[in-house]
C-alpha cells in the first residue's frame, strides 16, 4: 500500500494522468554499469518505473566504459536482484572494448593532450575472477547473463517490435554500433535513442576536447548519431548544473529500505567526511526524461557529430545549426530541466520499497 500511495503522489507531482501511467513505453537501458554512481541510480529509477508499468524494460545491455564490462557484469546481475525483477529484465553483456580506441591510444592521449576521468582505461582489462569486486550487498546467488549478446538482443528487441523501442544510452555506443552494422534494416525500425552523452558547448571532462562517453568509442558515436534516427540528447551542458549534494542525500537516507541503506553504504562515507561533497548528475536525467519529458525547461535542435580522427579533437562533440557535415542528423540537445521537480521525482523514485518478487 505504502509503494501505491507513493507512486500515485509521483504521478501527480509529474503532472501524469491515470491514462499516461499506462502507456508503457518499451526501453532497452544500454548501459556501462556501476553500483551507485550514476548508471546505477538510473537502473534504480528504471526499475521502478517498470514496476509501475510506466515502461516496460525489455533488457539491460552491457558496454565496457567507466568499467571493463566483466566488473559491470557482477553489479548489474546483483542489481537486478537487489531490485527484485531479474525474471523480468535480462542482463546481457556485450561489447569488452571500443572499435578501434584502445588502452595504447589512450596512453599517447594522456601524455600529449592531458586526460581526465579515463574509466575502464585506468586499468588493464580484468583476466580471472578474482580481480572483480563485489558489490556492497554481495554477489547474485541464482541469476546469470543471458545467452545473448548485447547486441544481437538490441537486433531481435528491435525486430519484433518495430517503432516501439527507444534504447537509453547512458554508456559508450559500442554495442548499438555493432547492431546498426551487423543489421541496418533496424534503423528505420528504432523508435528513438535517449542519450547521455558529448559536451557541446563547454570542455570535456576526460580531455578537455571530449565527454567521457563518446570520447571511449568515438567511432562508435559517430556511426550511431550519424543513422536516421530520432536522437534525444542529455549532454554534460545540462549534467554539470544538476548538482546530487547534501541536501538530496538527506532527503533519501531518512527513508528505510534496501536502496536507502544501499545510499548510506556507498555514498555516506563521502558525505561523513565532507558534508559539502558533491557531485555531477547524469544518467538519471534522460532517464526520468523517458516518462516526463516536460522536465526539459530548454532544448536546442542541432545536427551532432563526433570527431573521429586521432589528435587533440578525437572524441569531441559538435553540434552544427547550419552547415552541418554531410550525413549528420538533427537532434534535440538539452540545456536545462526544473531541477525542483527533477529532484522530488528522483527522491520518490528511489526510497519506494524494491519490488521485490522472489
Amino acid at each position: 500500500m505504502q509503494a501505491f500511495v507513493k507512486s500515485c503522489a509521483l504521478a501527480l507531482t509529474l503532472g501524469l494522468s491515470a491514462t499516461s501511467l499506462q502507456a508503457a513505453e518499451k526501453v532497452i537501458f544500454d548501459t556501462d554499469f556501476n553500483v551507485l554512481n550514476d548508471d546505477g541510480q538510473a537502473f534504480i529509477m528504471l526499475a521502478q518505473l517498470h514496476e509501475q508499468k510506466r515502461i516496460d524494460l525489455l533488457g539491460m545491455t552491457l558496454v565496457s566504459g567507466n568499467a571493463w564490462v566483466d566488473q559491470e557484469q557482477v553489479d548489474a546481475l546483483k542489481a537486478v536482484e537487489r531490485m527484485g525483477v531479474e525474471k523480468d529484465i535480462g542482463v546481457y553483456s556485450g561489447a569488452a572494448y571500443p572499435l578501434l580506441h584502445d588502452f595504447a591510444t589512450y596512453d599517447q592521449e594522456k601524455a600529449l593532450f592531458g586526460a581526465g576521468w579515463p574509466g575502464a582505461f585506468k586499468t588493464p582489462r580484468p583476466t580471472s575472477a578474482s580481480q572483480l569486486v563485489s558489490p556492497p550487498d554481495g554477489l547474485a546467488t541464482h541469476t546469470s547473463l543471458r545467452s545473448k549478446s548485447a547486441a544481437q538482443f538490441i537486433v531481435d528487441s528491435v525486430k519484433e517490435n518495430p517503432h516501439e523501442v527507444t534504447i537509453l544510452a547512458v554508456g559508450p555506443l559500442t554495442n548499438i554500433a555493432l547492431a546498426i552494422r551487423s543489421a541496418p534494416e533496424i534503423v528505420p525500425l528504432i523508435k528513438r535513442i535517449v542519450y547521455m552523452g558529448g559536451a557541446i558547448e563547454i570542455p570535456g571532462n576526460t580531455t578537455p576536447a571530449a565527454e567521457f562517453n563518446w570520447w571511449f568509442d568515438p567511432e562508435a558515436a559517430k556511426i550511431v548519431l550519424r543513422s536516421p534516427i530520432e536522437h534525444v540528447i542529455f549532454p554534460n551542458d545540462v549534467c554539470e548544473k544538476v548538482i546530487f549534494d547534501s541536501s538530496v542525500y538527506q532527503r533519501i537516507v531518512a527513508s528505510k529500505g534496501v536502496i536507502p541503506n544501499l545510499y548510506k553504504t556507498v555514498l555516506g562515507p563521502e558525505f561523513d567526511k565532507d558534508p559539502n561533497h558533491h557531485s555531477f548528475t547524469w544518467d538519471s536525467l534522460p532517464a526520468l526524461y523517458l516518462v516526463h519529458p516536460a522536465l526539459v525547461t530548454e532544448s536546442k535542435d542541432l545536427w551532432v557529430d563526433v570527431d573521429a580522427h586521432f589528435g587533440p579533437d578525437y572524441g569531441r562533440s559538435m553540434g552544427y545549426k547550419k552547415g552541418a557535415p554531410v550525413g549528420t542528423q538533427k537532434a534535440k540537445v538539452v540545456y536545462a530541466v526544473d531541477q525542483k521537480k527533477f529532484w522530488d521525482a528522483y527522491v520518490d523514485l528511489v526510497t519506494l520499497p524494491a519490488p521485490v518478487k522472489r
